[in-house]
């Protein structure tokens, strides 16, 4: 195959959960544009009305499906539908997540189990939902998101820091279990993205300050910077690539003194 075959996502059908905002957002255009029929869910349902548009704009087939990785059965209700429409689902990006910053001293059980249920329950379940398609299939690629929090501790944000060292844990699981279905589940972890997500604690001068002290580049990322990971994921260029995460990270966890 050239290297244009390799990279390309044409004929593939991608699910990213997540995918009206934020990175999950960039994801999927990036899939749209490099040629698949790209499907973009969250909970909004003006959200996912509007971003269908974007992505038929850009020549992409899609649904105007909701989901909500806290409802298995609206999990299994977009997995149908999008079998339904087009026969199989090659691709999984799960992006939803909710972060709580607050001592862990003073933190609810309420927040901290909701934070759990929707970044590693969540995950799990979205898993779970169209990994049994891509085994009854015998072929397909997930990818999840970890964070800089699946290897190091940011202070005061606890249930997402164990949160996301969970998804890194399954997401290896997952692999080594389904690899012989011809499933790979692979995922990224974002360095530090200006995102809905985190907006509030970046707008903390001392906060970004010490975060791009901490990055050898010297600058949050770009969404956008996001998508060639996503795409190399999905693609058959990562067809002997499980159970990793790639960071994309601007050299913040290779940094030491």
């Amino acid at each position: 195959m050239t290297p244009q075959q390799l990279f390309t996502l044409e004929g593939k059908v991608a699910v990213v959960l997540g995918g009206t905002s934020g990175i999950g957002q960039a994801i999927a255009r990036g899939y749209a544009q490099a040629g698949a029929i790209t499907i973009a869910s969250s909970r909004d349902r003006a959200k996912v009305d509007a971003m269908a548009g974007q992505l038929e704009a850009l020549g992409s087939q899609t649904l105007r499906q909701t989901s909500d990785v806290q409802d298995r059965a609206s999990l299994e209700a977009l997995c149908a539908a999008a079998v339904a429409a087009f026969g199989h689902v090659d691709v999984l990006v799960v992006t939803s997540g909710a972060l709580k910053k607050a001592p862990t001293v003073d933190l609810s059980e309420e927040d901290w189990n909701r934070v759990i249920d929707i970044n590693l329950n969540g995950t799990f379940r979205a898993n779970q939902v169209f990994g049994r398609q891509m085994i009854r299939q015998q072929s397909g690629a997930i990818i999840n998101t970890c964070s800089m929090t699946s290897f190091v501790s940011f202070n005061e944000v606890a249930p997402y820091a164990a949160s996301k060292a969970g998804v890194l844990l399954l997401t290896r699981s997952l692999a080594c279990e389904w690899a012989r279905h011809h499933v790979r589940v692979n995922a990224i972890a974002p360095g530090v993205f200006r995102t809905p997500l985190n907006t509030a604690a970046l707008d903390i001068p001392e906060r970004l300050a010490a975060i791009t002290a901490r990055t050898p580049m010297g600058r949050v990322g770009r969404v956008e910077e996001l998508v060639g990971a996503a795409v190399f994921l999905a693609s058959e260029a990562a067809s002997f690539v499980t159970g990793e995460t790639i960071a994309v990270d601007g050299g913040f966890l290779a940094k030491g003194i």
